[in-house]
């Protein structure tokens, strides 16, 4: 560590209550923060660990939306299932808390009231996007479209999620309504900006200058950013649900959701400590953010630059942002299902919660994006939980009980390369406390293995077995440095396999010996009594893993059975003779004694014709009017219902729901779709 903090505060990012706790989400935030959390904890510093539901996001709306809930019911059941995940899986929060309690609505109330009273805030009147089917403006997660930078064509108003730049609704090309998929129109409404620009100096200082150590993704980000000029970022949205923006004038707007949920960490320790400021404003606290890289613009540009803002608060010393883990080559999706849910993962594999640490933490996504398959999983709980550290573990204890009724044995006869071996180890300790405290959990987990490893090997070499009839002070010498190892094992493991280290301490009877005592005194004294082996791992069957790669077969063929099959294809030729223009519908009405048509006219621009559409169960004539659509113009006229209809207005089918297909902008009537 870079300085002797008094004290650290300690964030993972808040997940969303619209949906369960996936593998990717540990591998990126959880996990990594909950073994440097547990390790501050073991070396006796002053640590809180605050987490909690994010339960304004848009996703939480559009959840309701389309169950046709309330976003209350959405967070209340998610935000449940998250916490007891959380719980059951071993995460060591100190509160987990969510933004819709009361101490959240005052504490963000409060943090914008100050910075507008500040003057810090620009107020100003903008176009906005407004979905004029739904008669609302649309927040920035509402509007998806295709990103200028990568050509996602799945980017949100905010943020592309597939190249991580920040962006903003108007950036979009071919903008859309994500919730009705109707067009939009900008019209003006009001709303509070953070003038991002005025902070660009002290936080281009505070990042490029003064902290350097950052993590290459971290630090490459933030300067890209810094190097395209920060623009004011809205803090307030045209929406009802989330914290009302608390001045007059501001009726049917609330704070935006990267606003007001960094400011959870802070009304959750307050939840936690009547003493919180200390975590937040005193010089002498760490702040340490753990996110992924999709939040990495908000951590460490937005969210700093308001504390920059209010003035009493500290900054973060850092942000170490994970890649993303993919799954089974594949992006992880939740809408397509194709995740490892962790309550159906805890459901299913009982008791073996540090085989999904080991596994994830040894594939952690620092870098880069990793992979998680569950062959590897296997592998790895076979070939290195199970045969490296647990067989050495089974091993020792079973022979300390079989040679010596499971008492330490008094070790006298040790040789020079077993102290070059206990030297080893306790270099082995240094290096995992320094890859911890350096954020290289990965690293420290290797190095911690290769204890386990090196007790094996040493086992292996002197066969205690072979000597217990012919050299007794030797083979009390190996069990007693085995058992010193075992010990070791229970202590450095801890924050890496929780549940594992608390059965090796029972086993092992440990007590009155921490962390810092490993390699400068005894763990043992002669003795002492151990229990007998427990087998910490067992392996994991073919059928099992077999099991789990079906279901996730089995999610990705629901998948695809959901959308309708492909036709053959055709020639570009064939393409060609369809002639699709631009009409606007210029009067409608219920073909008589019929329960699904209606009869349309439109203006082509050169004429006038009439068509025959089956949607009166998704349009109500009035509404279609006025509206421009597509129409294949060029269909061989036909009689329905005794209404000779001339061509065919496309729509696309979404479920039950048909929507006519139209022009983004405004265009001439008779122009020519290609």
């Amino acid at each position: 560590m870079q300085k002797n903090w008094k004290r650290y505060t300690v964030t993972s990012a808040l997940p969303y209550a619209n949906g369960p706790i996936h593998i990717g989400h540990l591998a990126g935030v959880y996990i990594p923060a909950d073994i440097y959390v547990r390790y501050l904890r073991i070396k006796g510093k002053d640590v809180i660990f605050i987490c909690g539901s994010d339960e304004h996001g848009v996703p939480i709306t559009i959840k309701a939306l389309q169950e046709k809930v309330t976003p209350q019911q959405i967070v209340d059941r998610y935000h449940a299932m998250i916490k007891k995940s959380f719980e059951d899986f071993g995460i060591s929060f100190d509160i987990y808390s969510r933004t819709t309690n009361k101490v959240h609505y005052e504490t963000a109330s409060q943090f914008f009231k100050t910075l507008y009273n500040k003057g810090i805030f620009i107020e100003k009147t903008t176009e906005q996007y407004y979905d004029t089917e739904l008669n609302q403006f649309l927040a920035d997660r509402y509007i998806v479209g295709t990103c200028p930078h990568c050509g996602n064509e799945k980017a949100y108003g905010d943020q592309c999620e597939k190249c991580g730049t920040s962006l903003n609704p108007t950036d979009l090309i071919n903008p859309r309504s994500a919730i009705s998929g109707s067009e939009l129109v900008l019209k003006e409404t009001k709303h509070w900006f953070l003038p991002l620009d005025k902070f660009e100096s002290a936080l281009r200082k505070w990042i490029l200058e003064e902290h350097t150590e950052w993590k290459s993704n971290v630090y490459g980000q933030c300067k890209s950013w810094l190097d395209m000029g920060l623009q004011p970022r809205a803090v307030s949205r045209d929406l009802e649900w989330g914290v009302p923006v608390p001045v007059e004038g501001a009726q049917g707007k609330v704070l935006y959701v990267w606003f007001d949920a960094p400011i959870g960490y802070i009304s959750a320790t307050k939840e936690l400590s009547s003493d919180w400021e200390k975590y937040w404003k005193d010089k002498d606290t760490c702040l340490i953010h753990f996110i992924g890289k999709d939040n990495i613009v908000f951590h460490c540009i937005v969210f700093p630059a308001m504390l920059m803002a209010e003035g009493s608060y500290i900054l973060p010393e850092n942000v170490p942002a994970n890649e993303f883990l993919n799954l089974e080559g594949d992006k992880i999706s939740t809408s397509r299902n194709w995740a490892v849910w962790l309550h159906e993962y805890l459901q299913e594999f009982p008791g073996k919660q540090d085989v999904l640490r080991y596994v994830l933490t040894a594939n952690m996504p620092e870098t880069k994006d990793n992979d998680f398959t569950w062959k590897d999983f296997q592998t790895r709980n076979n070939s290195e939980l199970v045969a490296i550290l647990g067989n050495f573990v089974n091993r020792t204890l079973v022979l300390t009980h079989k040679y010596f009724n499971g008492s330490v044995p008094l070790c006298q006869d040790i040789k020079q390369e077993e102290f070059e071996m206990l030297n080893e180890i306790a270099q082995i300790k240094s290096n995992i406390e320094l890859n911890i405290e350096t954020f290289k959990f990965r690293d420290a987990l290797k190095e911690y293995m290769n204890i386990a490893r090196l007790g094996n090997k040493y086992l292996t070499e002197t066969e205690p077995w072979k000597l217990i009839n012919k050299d007794i002070e030797r083979t009390k010498a190996i069990i007693a440095i085995c058992l010193e190892i075992t010990g070791t094992l229970a202590i450095l493991g801890q924050p890496f396999l929780p549940f594992t280290s608390e059965k090796l301490y029972k086993m092992l009877n440990l007590e009155n010996i921490t962390w810092d005592d490993v390699g400068k005194k005894p763990i043992f004294k002669a003795g002492h009594v151990v229990n007998k082996a427990e087998l910490l791992f067992d392996k994991i069957e073919d059928s099992v893993i077999e099991y789990q790669i079906n279901k996730l077969k089995a999610s990705k063929q629901n998948f695809q059975n959901n959308y309708v099959q492909l036709k053959n294809n055709i020639s570009y030729d064939e393409f060609a003779k369809m002639d699709v223009r631009i009409a606007t519908i210029t009067h409608a009405e219920k073909v008589p004694k019929t329960d699904n048509l209606l009869k349309i006219t439109v203006d082509l621009g050169f004429e006038q014709r009439i068509v025959v559409s089956g949607v009166a169960h998704c349009y109500k004539p009035e509404e279609l009017i006025g509206k421009q659509v597509c129409l294949l113009a060029n269909l061989e006229p036909r009689k329905i219902k005794g209404i000779e209809s001339k061509g065919m207005i496309l729509f696309v089918e979404n479920g039950e729901q048909l929507v006519a297909l139209s022009p983004i902008n405004s265009v001439k009537n008779g122009s020519v779709v290609k």
